[in-house]
């Protein structure tokens, strides 16, 4: 057995393997199931971020509201407690493509609207005193090959960029990774630990009057019947935020694709060896390759870093078994090292995984109809922290009748189709990850795999 093969096994013996963020909650206490039938004015399915910015936005327009939220496990399980942690000024689709059943100037004021909802999001945590380790620090991107770089100079040199292009060496201070060529920084990105944001937020929705049920499994939604095996509730209007879970309701299998994205965070660092890797002001990072990758330094200072995992599972299967696939984390930690090799030797406490939800044409939407009180937000592509707060925000308007700004933007009321059934569903899959992932492996090997990955990755972010 090799050194690193040796020190892989080590790893993932020795890590927990609950996530970072609710692992250091401590033990959670599930508030009481349903006990029996009830009626309410709007019941939301689902207690992450989506659901629960729909709530608290209800509840502070209108006291009187009768708000339900319905949560299979406890709120913040899902992807809301497990992320890595970007509340990101921006949507997983490009302006474009929104602008194509809208217009741009409208596509580009929702993108700004998402920008906003970074700030939104360390207002209400001040306002409502949630302690998430809000930093808005920004996002450092950097190009670390060839390809890359004549990716990111391309992209950068197109009207209404966002961000700074950065040479090398300007790019290595806010991030000191191996073989930075180029660098682009945004300003609209915020650092948070997301279980005590989404935990915290729960618990103002209940200050507030609305009520919270734990441990309690939708099985279907029908009409203004929300069934669970410990009762039905019956509301004015039913709210569906349940994102990659959605496969878990009757009849829904086929909305959301449930994808893998699996982290790994390193022991507390000294800063003298933040002072060789960077990240003053606590930015989150990245690079530019076509599978995502994804970081940020934590308030108690470790790097809690992530990316796509096990592929796409049959069924749109969601396991255990997924969330802590060895081989995914191993080369999540040594991709780690890759850029930083100063981990090297570092201790590497926690591994995780989650699924985040993806619709069929890679666009986040939400919408309501008023005659059959239904509602449905979500779909962020990995993407959702932030877009999450303005989804929660639009959908408190349009259940209210408000006619706002919000309610004008082009992602209200889209719809799109299903994903295919099985066999094609997980043959087009895992298809598209191969051809990405090779050509990260040998980028540029060839133009013709450069070009044919190139253009699969703008169809997949939808410019």
């Amino acid at each position: 057995m090799t050194s690193s093969a040796h020190t892989s096994n080590t790893f993932i013996a020795n890590a927990t393997t609950t996530a970072l963020w609710l692992d250091q909650l401590g033990h959670i206490t599930n508030r009481p199931s349903l006990s029996g039938d009830t009626s309410v004015d709007v019941a939301i399915v689902g207690g992450g971020f989506s659901g629960l910015w729909t709530a608290y936005y209800l509840a502070k327009a209108d006291p009187s509201i009768r708000v339900l939220v319905i949560e299979k496990d406890f709120c913040g399980f899902g992807a809301s407690g497990r992320n890595g942690g970007w509340a990101e000024g921006g949507l997983a689709t490009a302006p474009e493509k929104y602008a194509g059943w809208s217009s741009l100037d409208a596509a580009l004021r929702q993108e700004d609207a998402v920008s906003d909802a970074v700030d939104e999001i360390g207002r209400v945590a001040s306002a409502e005193g949630i302690e998430c380790g809000y930093a808005k620090g920004g996002w450092i991107r950097v190009a670390r090959n060839a390809a890359q770089e004549h990716r990111m100079r391309e992209e950068m040199a197109q009207p209404g960029a966002h961000g700074s292009l950065l040479e090398p060496v300007e790019a290595r201070e806010w991030l000191n990774a191996t073989g930075v060529r180029a660098g682009v920084y945004s300003p609209d990105c915020a650092a948070i630990d997301p279980a005590r944001l989404v935990r915290g937020l729960a618990d103002a929705c209940e200050q507030l009057g609305v009520t919270i049920v734990e441990g309690t499994a939708v099985t279907a939604i029908d009409g203004r019947h929300v069934r669970t095996r410990h009762g039905t509730v019956t509301a004015d209007a039913v709210i569906r935020a349940t994102e990659a879970y959605t496969r878990d309701l009757e009849g829904a299998k086929r909305k959301l694709l449930p994808v893998y994205s699996l982290m790994v965070a390193t022991e507390p660092l000294p800063e003298s060896m933040f002072d060789e890797i960077g990240l003053a002001g606590r930015p989150t990072f990245s690079d530019d390759r076509f599978m995502v990758i994804y970081g940020q330094r934590t308030e108690d200072n470790r790097l809690a870093f992530g990316g796509r995992g096990v592929p796409y599972l049959w069924g749109s299967a969601i396991t255990r078994g997924g969330e802590l696939h060895d081989g995914s984390h191993s080369l999540i930690r040594q991709t780690l090292i890759e850029m930083l090799p100063v981990l090297r030797d570092v201790t590497f406490t926690h591994r995780w995984g989650g699924v985040l939800g993806i619709p069929r044409d890679w666009v986040p939407s939400l919408r309501f109809d008023r005659a059959s009180g239904a509602g449905v937000l979500g779909g962020y592509v990995g993407e959702g922290v932030a877009a999450a707060n303005l989804a929660g925000r639009t959908m408190a308007d349009l259940i209210r009748g408000e006619d706002t700004e919000r309610t004008t933007y082009p992602w209200v009321g889209h719809t799109c189709r299903d994903w295919e059934p099985e066999p094609f569903r997980w043959l087009g899959v895992r298809s598209s990850r191969s051809i990405l992932n090779a050509a990260d492996e040998r980028e540029f090997a060839t133009e013709k795999q450069a070009k044919v990955a190139y253009r699969i990755s703008k169809f997949l972010k939808g410019a």
